[in-house]
């Protein structure tokens, strides 16, 4: 027997034994579909392709894969599938017969509350953004933002209707204040959400809408030096203090509803069959929410989520921090058949802060001045990752800076040194600034890079001033990580970037800068390299390898189909092969043609005046302030997520 044939034989008959028992160990045994017995003698479904790409080293490709329920059965040909299926009943489905077959894509990390209002508002951003059914085209100057928001403005048929948008960035659309906007309108509120989405600016009309006085962001400390009520400008700590009355109108009912559905069709378009949040809260109200449309049936994908190691322990500190953590993940535990859950025994730290708003720590000055912050101080940040060490929880720390880095390989040295722990996968998560002897230490020390590959391709340009070209260039030093583990997953971070794995993967593969030179060439990766970030290398950074990220028999039948290979076209190329659909727990999915992106299109129309509630919008931003109170200037997404969640809340309750 030819040794492909003999894995192809061990593969059925080991799977056909034990598919209703399926031992995967403790680490891998939870995201488990429901499976019906094995008696009851399942159809098996052969999908022959031009090609099947397994991301399995030892078998890397075939001519077809046989799936039944909910379960990848083996792959090899057509024939041989055949053949080993026996006496069981066999279908031959050749809707992929002229396609790629893939292991579904996987988005190691991003926000979908975030991602679900930010894309359901007007965006006018640095970049395209492809949506369902539309394409929302790039604006690159200062003309151009202020037409496209005039334009805004003229197309709203509701004179009392807020204009929403998001995707504002200074270095690229120049100085916006509150006397810009009210030249927009001086009667309609005009709300814009910058690009980093730790910003708003608005108008006069708005600040009356949203009932934001002077008195808000006057004497209040440090926070009052980042807000600028004479320019309707509000950021990190000053954003605090308004925050909850600006979610009250972004997170209505109407509109979260909408993001959300339109963020699944935003997706499944983009192949995705799996995504995790980090750092979520979960409201009664929104786990409802959750499960009435990311658990649906019709959706072809699992939502998954770590629990918050900084919100959580600075609501209770930390000798009630585990216990409380391990409440937070039992309101969502992973279960048989679910869609929607939390991941045991995984926790979200925080170093310092975000690349957008060009908040890292670094360890040589800004080039303009500036200083970065940090979210979790040095010193609390060790008491944290002690405290989850030695629970025994794997850990996700948010860094973005080369000093942060620094601390945090210092607190992982540590941890090892005092209780060292073997497969251990401590996630280096963002990894935007670095130096190869850090990176070395990565290595020596075991732990795991989830990167961004966007920050080069979207920011190396313009941010040549702040960090200096080369640091600047050499942000996501992606192929000097691969030289010392295997271990890189690829995330979008949503709204930081699209998440769209076929993008990702060329933006790492390429480098290519919106100028339309090549960032740190030295740093470009494989297209193998990049497809296994967003495929089994994510799996492994939620260890959900033996379940999720390569085409192997036992594991979950999520695939993902391409129109063309990408191991084949150009690699400048690779972020336009289509998707054609997916396949999610053995049942295929294809992209409706309505979701193929278009340029052009409108924003969504909600109708009606949105309303607020000044005494709700206050409990909201009170807990945003209080979650502030020791000082920290820097805020984070999962932080604004949250309080997306609870003004979502507050608003079912005020009506």
């Amino acid at each position: 027997m030819k040794p492909q044939h003999f894995r192809l034989a061990l593969g059925l008959s080991a799977v056909l034994a034990s598919l209703a028992a399926h031992a995967d160990g403790a680490a891998n045994a939870l995201i488990m579909p429901a499976e019906a017995p094995v008696t009851q003698q399942a159809e098996i479904v052969i999908y022959p392709a031009k090609r099947v790409i397994t991301m399995e080293k030892k078998q890397p490709e075939a001519a077809a894969v046989a799936v039944s329920g909910k379960r990848i059965l083996a792959v090899g040909t057509v024939e041989e599938l055949k053949r080993q299926a026996g006496t069981r009943s066999v279908r031959v489905d050749e809707s992929f017969k002229d396609k790629i077959i893939m292991p579904g894509f996987l988005d190691q990390h991003l926000h979908p509350v975030l991602g679900a209002l930010t894309l359901a508002t007007e965006i006018i951003a640095p970049e395209d953004w492809a949506l369902p059914g539309r394409t929302v085209l790039a604006a690159n100057s200062e003309a151009e933002y202020r037409s496209r928001l005039k334009a805004a403005d003229a197309a709203l048929k509701d004179p009392n209707e807020p204009l929403i948008s998001w995707g504002y960035h200074k270095l690229w659309h120049g100085k916006l204040d509150r006397a810009t906007l009210d030249q927009i309108s001086s009667t309609r509120p005009i709300i814009i959400w910058q690009r980093s989405c730790h910003e708003f600016i608005v108008n006069t009309a708005a600040l009356k809408y949203l009932n934001i006085t002077e008195a808000d962001v006057t004497g209040k400390g440090d926070a009052s030096k980042m807000a600028n009520f004479a320019e309707g400008h509000f950021w990190e700590q000053g954003l605090n203090l308004v925050a909850g009355k600006i979610l009250k109108v972004m997170a209505s009912p109407e509109r979260l509803s909408f993001g959300l559905r339109q963020m699944v069709a935003y997706e499944h378009s983009h192949g995705v069959t799996a995504y995790n949040e980090p750092g979520a809260i979960v409201t009664p109200d929104m786990w409802k929410l959750y499960q009435q449309i990311l658990g649906a049936d019709s959706v072809p994908m699992y939502t998954t989520f770590l629990a918050d190691g900084r919100a959580i322990i600075d609501r209770v500190g930390l000798d009630a921090g585990l216990d409380e953590v391990e409440k937070t993940i039992a309101l969502a535990p992973e279960d048989a058949g679910g869609k929607v859950m939390f991941f045991p025994k995984q926790i979200k730290l925080f170093a310092d802060g975000a690349i957008i708003s060009q908040l890292m720590q670094m360890k040589q000055p800004y080039t303009d001045g500036h200083h970065g912050e940090w979210i979790i101080p040095p010193a609390e940040l060790e008491k944290r990752a002690k405290l989850f060490w030695d629970a025994g929880y794997q850990i996700h720390v948010h860094v973005n800076g080369d000093l942060g880095l620094e601390v945090v390989l210092a607190t992982l040295k540590k941890r090892m040194k005092e209780a060292p722990r073997q497969d251990h996968r401590f996630v280096v998560v963002h990894f935007a600034n670095s130096n190869e002897q850090q990176i070395a230490k990565i290595g020596k020390l075991g732990a795991i890079v989830s990167a961004n590959p966007y920050y080069p391709t979207a920011f190396a340009d313009k941010y040549a001033d702040g960090l200096g070209k080369e640091r600047a260039d050499k942000m996501v030093r992606a192929a000097s990580v691969l030289k010392v583990t295997p271990h890189l997953s690829f995330h979008s971070d949503l709204p930081m970037a699209p998440s769209d794995p076929l993008y990702l993967a060329w933006t790492a593969v390429n480098r290519i800068t919106q100028s339309g030179r090549v960032a740190a060439p030295e740093q470009r990766i494989s297209v193998d390299a990049a497809l296994r970030g967003v495929t089994i290398e994510a799996a492994y950074s939620w260890r959900k390898e033996d379940l999720l990220g390569s085409i192997k028999p036992g594991k979950i039948a999520n695939l993902t189909v391409l129109e063309a290979d990408p191991y084949k076209v150009d690699p400048k190329k690779l972020k336009d092969i289509p998707v054609w659909g997916t396949v999610f727990e053995g049942r295929v999915f294809p992209v409706p043609a309505a979701y193929r992106a278009k340029p052009g299109g409108e924003m969504p129309k909600f109708g009606g005046r949105n309303t607020t509630n000044a005494v709700l919008g206050k409990r909201v931003s009170e807990s945003f302030q209080h979650a502030h109170d020791d000082g920290d200037e820097a805020c984070h997404l999962a932080e604004l997520s949250q309080l997306a969640v609870l003004a979502y809340s507050e608003n079912l309750a005020g009506r």
